[in-house]
C-alpha cells in the first residue's frame, strides 16, 4: 500500500518529500537529493514500460493506472507516491483506489504564489501561467521520462482529493504552515503516517531535528549548485537549467504579481481561496 504525496505543480510537494525522505530512507536524517528515488513519481514513463504498456497510447496509460499501481504494491512494505495528477475517473478508468492507495496527504499553497513559481519553473509568462492554473493543462510532453500528467485546475486538483476526507485517510498540509513551522507540520505528517500504518508513533527526536535543519532553504540551494537537481528544467530559450530552488520566501505574489493577473486568480477561486484563508 502506498500513501499519495498529491499536490497541483509547485506548491510544495519537494519540500514534503525531502522531509520524508529524510525521515524514512537515511540513517541520521541528514538530506540529501539521492534519498528522493525512493519516493516514485506517477505516472512515470518506466513504470509503464516495465508493465508492456504503449506509452504512446494515451487510453492505454490511462487504462493501465491501477494495473501498474498494483506492480508497485507487491512490495509489502508502506510507500509513498508523488502525484500532481487531480483524482480523475474516465470511461471508469479510476486514477487510484482504495485497494492501492492507504491515505493522500495533500499540499496546497496560495495559487497567487504558484503562478510566480510555475512562471519561473516553465519559463513561461505570469499570463500563461494565470492561463494553466485557470483552464488546465497536461504536463510531461517537455519530459521524456514521463508519460502525460493531468493536474486539471488549481482549484479542480485541490476539491478531487477531498475523496479520501470521506474514508478518514486524508490530510491537508498548507505549504506555508510548513515555511512557517517545519518542525510542527512534519511532526503532524509524520503522526498521520503512523495513523494509517496503524502502529505506534515513537518519535525519533533527534533524527527529527536534523531533518529539519539539513532541509533548509539555504542548503537545498547549495546541494543544487554543487550536484544539480533532476527536477530542474531547461530554459527554452537558451538551453541552460532553471534554478529549481530559486527565490524561496524572497518572491511573494503582493510585490511581484501583475494586479490583473491577481484579481483574475482570486475572482476564479475564490470560494476555495476562501475555504483556505488565502482570502478573507
Amino acid at each position: 500500500m502506498f500513501v499519495w504525496l498529491a499536490s497541483y505543480p509547485k506548491s510544495g510537494n519537494t519540500l514534503t518529500r525531502s522531509l520524508l525522505a529524510a525521515y524514512f530512507f537515511s540513517k541520521d536524517g541528514i538530506f540529501d537529493f539521492q534519498q528522493l528515488k525512493n519516493i516514485k513519481q506517477f505516472p512515470k514513463t518506466q513504470l509503464f514500460l516495465k508493465n508492456g504498456v504503449d506509452i504512446k497510447n494515451e487510453k492505454e496509460v490511462i487504462k493501465n493506472y491501477i494495473k501498474v499501481q498494483e506492480t508497485i504494491n507487491k512490495k509489502k512494505d508502506v510507500q509513498f507516491l508523488k502525484t500532481h495528477s487531480y483524482l480523475f475517473n474516465t470511461e471508469n478508468n479510476p486514477f487510484t483506489n482504495l485497494e492501492n492507495s492507504l491515505g493522500a496527504i495533500y499540499i496546497v499553497r496560495d495559487p497567487r504564489n504558484v503562478v510566480l513559481s510555475y512562471a519561473n519553473h516553465n519559463s513561461k509568462s505570469q499570463e500563461e501561467s494565470a492561463e494553466d492554473l485557470i483552464k488546465g493543462r497536461s504536463l510531461g510532453e517537455d519530459n521524456q521520462d514521463q508519460v502525460n500528467v493531468y493536474p486539471g485546475t488549481w482549484a479542480g486538483n485541490y476539491n478531487s482529493w477531498k475523496s479520501f476526507k470521506s474514508v478518514n485517510k486524508y490530510l491537508l498540509v498548507k505549504y506555508e504552515d510548513i515555511i512557517k513551522d517545519k518542525e510542527k507540520s512534519f511532526y503532524e505528517i509524520l503522526k498521520f503516517i503512523y495513523y494509517l500504518k496503524k502502529v505506534d508513533f515513537n518519535l525519533d527526536k533527534k533524527k527529527l531535528q536534523n531533518v529539519i535543519d539539513s532541509t533548509n532553504f539555504e542548503r537545498m540551494q547549495e546541494l543544487e549548485k554543487i550536484n544539480g537537481f533532476d527536477e530542474s528544467m531547461q530554459d527554452k530559450m537558451s538551453g541552460e537549467k532553471i534554478k529549481f530552488f530559486n527565490q524561496g520566501k524572497k518572491r511573494n505574489w503582493k510585490n511581484s504579481l501583475d494586479e490583473n493577473i491577481k484579481n483574475q486568480i482570486e475572482k476564479t477561486f475564490k470560494k476555495e481561496m476562501l475555504e483556505l484563508s488565502y482570502l478573507k
